[in-house]
């Protein structure tokens, strides 16, 4: 996926299944996409926060010193969320938890409404009907499990 003044575009996609998917694998597909579009087009690379991610975005800016790899905002956040609201166990994360307990209590009731509307079809044909708002479909099941709407 590349993004650029006039929106996103699909570039490619790979059937990995099989593959080791190491820093190495990762960074060659990156280069093969950066080959094909012109490493002067590209200035950032974006993945997710894996140590494979991160190691092929490290490969890349060798290779590429003016193209940058940045972690995924939503992943960062996503991580740091799941950190703050981890189990009352943890030693030293009391007070956070105790902070920070209705993220979770908020998550499990939007997972709730979710799941009440999209698990019923006369319920989903009512809220297409009458609400401004669109769900969006998520593609990754970690860092997108609460539903996106879109205006």
């Amino acid at each position: 996926m590349a993004t650029s003044g006039n929106g996103p575009m699909f570039l490619k996609a790979v059937n990995c299944f099989g593959q080791v998917k190491d820093k190495f694998f990762i960074a060659s597909l990156m280069k093969e996409v950066i080959l094909e579009v012109g490493h002067e087009n590209v200035v950032q690379i974006i993945t997710d926060n894996a140590a494979n991610c991160k190691g092929a975005g490290e490969l890349i800016e060798s290779e590429f010193p003016h193209i940058y790899w940045a972690p995924c905002v939503v992943h960062t956040l996503n991580l740091a969320l799941k950190n703050i609201c981890a189990a009352k166990n943890m030693s030293g994360n009391e007070e956070t938890y105790e902070e920070c307990s209705w993220i979770t209590d908020v998550h499990g009731d939007a997972l709730q409404i979710k799941n009440f509307i999209m698990n019923h079809s006369m319920r989903l044909a009512m809220f297409r009907k009458f609400s401004s708002l669109g769900m969006l479909i998520t593609t990754r099941n970690d860092d997108n499990n609460v539903i996106d709407f879109d205006s």
